[in-house]
């Protein structure tokens, strides 16, 4: 039982000294009709109920529109990180870029990012999808801290 003891110390250590470091434990990207953000807590007053997620819109005032969901598998962004996210969409061959402010959650929200590009920088509406995506995290000075790409963006055509 002694020589347990140190090891799990151990192990506590190193778990600590990683907790800052950050990773994207996975994404999602789907297309949200702006009824899916409704809640009653709205209509009784309050202002938009996020559900604990941090929601960004490429146009604020438009909920409908093509999101990538954001989970991440340890550590959360600090003040003057930012998201970069780079999509081919389906109506053009070039990359566009929108880059998304990564501002510290309110303290009870989960690490849950909404990344919404709505308005015109969505223009294929509920059946688009993006051919390819790229997604990081930068720091103030731009440096990738975390970073996931789709297969194709890996693997352009030839």
């Amino acid at each position: 039982m002694r020589s347990l003891l140190p090891a799990l110390l151990l192990l506590v250590l190193l778990a600590r000294a990683h907790a800052g470091d950050l990773a994207f434990a996975r994404i999602g990207a789907e297309w949200h009709d702006a009824a899916d953000f409704d809640r009653i807590s709205e209509y009784l007053g309050g202002g938009e109920n996020t559900g604990g997620h941090t929601i960004l819109r490429t146009h604020a005032e438009v909920r409908a529109g093509f999101y990538f969901l954001v989970h991440f598998e340890r550590g959360v962004p600090t003040a003057g990180t930012k998201f970069e996210l780079q999509v081919i969409r389906p109506d053009a061959p070039e990359a566009k870029t929108f880059s998304f402010s990564a501002s510290p959650a309110a303290p009870n929200a989960r690490p849950v990012f909404e990344l919404g590009l709505t308005g015109a920088d969505w223009p294929g509406g509920a059946k688009a999808r993006p051919a390819a995506w790229r997604l990081a995290l930068l720091d103030a000075d731009g440096r990738v801290l975390a970073e996931q790409k789709s297969f194709l963006w890996e693997n352009p055509p030839k």
